[in-house]
Formats: structure tokens, C-alpha cells, sequence
């Protein structure tokens, strides 16, 4: 049974900053590309950040320049740098890697404005 557990969040001022981290057992970590998504009440679950298993990475333009995607592949997990926190990215967050491993429980993000 693959094992996917994301932690780190908190609440936390407008501004302010956290860093998510997402570890899983599964096999295969390391020639996975891995995201960050988050799911707002009432809203769509929306990709947030994607890492390759080469390294490059790409951004929702909502957290472009604020928000940095990690992974050590070595620990098997990926982070989520996120500075400059907004209202707006209030939400439960969510790694995702392969089908066969799902999702895991999310960690909760709130800002207060």
C-alpha cells in the first residue's frame, strides 16, 4: 500500500510564508513528474506547481515568482516553497505523482487577511 502524506500546513498572515513537504513510499519516485495541487471550498481541484523528474518546473500564473517547487528524490519527497501568501491561496493542498499511488490526505492552508 503506497503511503502518500503531505504536511506543513498552517494558518498563517497575509505575506506570511510556509513550506509544504509531500513524502511517499511508493516506487518509482525518481522518474516521476511531481505537482502540487489545492482544492478551495466550492471550487475545482487546480494544479498549482509541476516539478519533472529532470528537474524543470512550471507554474500556475497565480503563484508564479511566490511559489517554488522542490523535490529529493533521495527522501522521496517534494516541497512547496510558498512566500508572499495571499487570501486567495487558502485551500487544501495535495501532491500528486502517479495513479497507482493517489492522493494523499492534503494539508490545509489558510490565510487571513
Amino acid at each position: 500500500q503506497v503511503q502518500v502524506v503531505e504536511s506543513g500546513g498552517d494558518l498563517v498572515q497575509a505575506g506570511g510564508s510556509l513550506r509544504l513537504s509531500c513524502v511517499v513510499s511508493g516506487s518509482n519516485f525518481g522518474i516521476t513528474d511531481l505537482s502540487w495541487y489545492r482544492q478551495a471550498p466550492g471550487k475545482p481541484r487546480e494544479s498549482v506547481a509541476t516539478i519533472t523528474s529532470g528537474g524543470s518546473r512550471s507554474y500556475a500564473d497565480s503563484v508564479k515568482g511566490r511559489f517554488t517547487i522542490s523535490r529529493d528524490n533521495v527522501k522521496k519527497t517534494v516541497y512547496l516553497q510558498m512566500n508572499s501568501l495571499k487570501s486567495e491561496d487558502t485551500a487544501v493542498y495535495y501532491c500528486w505523482g502517479r495513479s497507482s499511488w493517489g492522493w494523499g490526505q492534503g494539508t490545509q492552508v489558510t490565510v487571513s487577511s
